[in-house]
């Protein structure tokens, strides 16, 4: 049978298994992305890259990314013979290189004045080939999960499936936390699902000293009896261990079982806000220090900036759950078990994400499930008929999607947080406007009563070669704009330091952009700084890899 890579297609960047298919299933080496390829903060940037600079742009940024990971293996390409995805069914669909405008815009009459007919997202299999992958052979067979509906995503299934939700009776909501939380309350049979572009602070991204989980990122924090907190950083096989004690005011140390950090993570990100909040180092909107800034090991720094970004991207989680449960017409309290998916559903300690919102305030369970798309993609690759199992879930489950983006309900509970969070309203006035508003208050905080870890890590099992990590995708837009003096302009403006420029003639110069750490069309300083008016960021063009 030879080897097979499952790859899950995150929202924040891509994540792949090197299974041996000879022998029973072995993983034999994981290889991850640190970014997303997609120029963009969200799922919502990444669409509007789509579909200004064309889907053949994007869907080779895509695919030259996937074969850099498959190459990261460092096995003969010839010995892969079958390969399997999962995601949500904007990713898939951007992968499959098939329309994606029934998922950019609301409604079937705009759908109908644009011309445009949804593709079936059901499960099926394509070659390598068909979807332009280089490094392995042409005729490679690729699995490719259902959607429940056009918009609820294999990654939605995929929690579902293998947190073993559908045999709780109880009402349950789960979310997939990341970039685009994908969020599901099950209540009488039915599931009620939106999605929230709560953006990239969540998955450590956006944040100063951020990044994604990887070895040596800061993923968790605890307070001390004498006011330190001490630092857990990821060991090279994801384990959260203690680190070191810190002054988080003066940044003085005090080393224990010492592992140097690189940055912090998402959950490191929700645990410094969570402690900050509870120890008073935090009053919002403001870090009560002399810097105005939280200090950990190896001169990591938590600014008043990353506040405020991991601030609005709490508050569209937690304005998400709480749309949904509106929705339904029960209370919060009726909300008994809550299951968590993903990276910073897995590492981030639930009474923490409790405080700052990202989970209901009264639950009787908590349970964490890690990343079930890569798992999911890893039982497409070794059991063929996993995929018409999939099938037979999605056409069973009845669903509704609420889109937030077109929500009253959505809309009032998210000003109401960006106020929490941004401007420091008090918790008494968020409740007295929610009320005003015909919406429940937030109900008082009652920690879980069970706090269940289905897996020790967000990937269980990392395989005997270990783990392989693409820092850089190494992929890049170009432009030759008239009219461009080299005045470095753009260059300096770029808030991701992704722009060069070089000089390639006389009074000619190109324009190079990294794909995965530009910001895409929700920033675009780059145009708007521009004296000369040259840059026209919708006519970049992909350029071929340096390798």
């Amino acid at each position: 049978m030879g080897l097979g890579i499952a790859l899950d297609l995150g929202t924040s960047g891509y994540r792949t298994h090197l299974v041996d298919l000879d022998r029973e299933g072995k993983i034999l080496s994981t290889a991850i992305s640190m970014r997303h390829p997609l120029p963009g903060a969200n799922i919502m940037d990444h669409l509007h890259f789509w579909i200004e600079n064309g889907a053949d742009v994007g869907h080779r940024i895509i695919v030259e990314t996937v074969d850099r990971l498959i190459r990261l293996h460092n096995v003969d390409p010839s010995e892969i013979t079958r390969m399997s995805i999962c995601g949500n069914p904007i990713q898939l669909s951007m992968f499959e290189n098939i329309e994606i405008r029934d998922l950019a815009y609301a409604g079937q009459s705009k759908l109908d004045r644009l011309g445009i007919t949804r593709p079936s997202r059901r499960g099926h299999v394509k070659t390598a080939g068909d979807l332009d992958l280089k490094t392995i052979d042409s005729e490679v067979e690729v699995v490719i999960p259902p959607a429940i509906r056009h918009e609820i995503g294999a990654d939605a299934l995929a929690v579902i499936m293998k947190s073993g939700l559908l045999d709780n009776k109880d009402v349950s909501m789960v979310t997939d936390y990341g970039t685009n939380a994908e969020m599901g309350l099950f209540y009488d049979g039915e599931l009620y699902s939106g999605s929230a572009a709560a953006g990239p602070a969540i998955e450590g991204q956006h944040i100063s000293d951020g990044m994604l989980a990887a070895p040596h990122a800061l993923s968790d924090f605890a307070l001390n009896s004498d006011g330190r907190w001490t630092n857990f950083v990821l060991d090279d096989e994801f384990n959260a261990l203690p680190s070191s004690y810190v002054n988080v005011i003066s940044g003085d140390l005090h080393k224990n079982d010492y592992i140097d950090a690189i940055g912090i993570t998402g959950t490191g990100v929700v645990a410094a806000v969570a402690m900050g909040l509870e120890s008073g180092v935090i009053k919002l909107p403001h870090i009560d220090t002399p810097d105005s800034k939280i200090h950990f090991q190896n001169n990591i720094e938590f600014t008043e900036r990353d506040l405020r970004e991991s601030g609005k991207a709490m508050g569209a989680i937690r304005a998400g759950h709480r749309t949904l449960i509106h929705e339904v017409g029960i209370e919060d309290i009726d909300v008994h078990t809550m299951y968590m998916a993903g990276a910073s559903g897995t590492y981030v300690d639930p009474f923490k994400a409790q405080i700052v919102g990202m989970i209901p305030r009264q639950l009787e369970k908590v349970v964490r499930v890690g990343n079930t798309s890569l798992m999911m993609a890893y039982d497409l690759l070794c059991k063929p008929e996993m995929l018409d199992e999939m099938q037979e879930v999605a056409d069973s489950i009845a669903s509704k999607h609420i889109m937030f983006a077109t929500s009253k309900t959505f809309e009032d509970l998210y000003v109401n947080e960006l106020a929490y969070w941004i401007e420091g309203m008090s918790e008494d006035l968020y409740n007295m406007i929610l009320e005003a508003a015909g919406l429940n208050p937030l109900p008082p905080l009652i920690r879980p009563k069970e706090n269940i870890m289905m897996v020790k890590r967000d990937i269980p099992v990392l395989g005997e070669r270990g783990l392989m990590t693409l820092f850089d995708v190494g992929v890049y837009l170009v432009g030759h704009f008239q009219g461009c003096d080299g005045c470095m302009k753009c260059k300096k403006k770029c808030p991701e330091h992704a722009i060069e420029i070089k000089k390639v003639g006389e009074n000619q110069f190109m324009q190079r952009v990294a794909t995965d750490r530009c910001l895409g069309t929700a920033c675009k300083q780059c145009e708007m700084v521009c004296p000369q008016k040259a840059w026209v960021f919708s006519q970049l063009k992909i350029t071929e890899r340096d390798d």
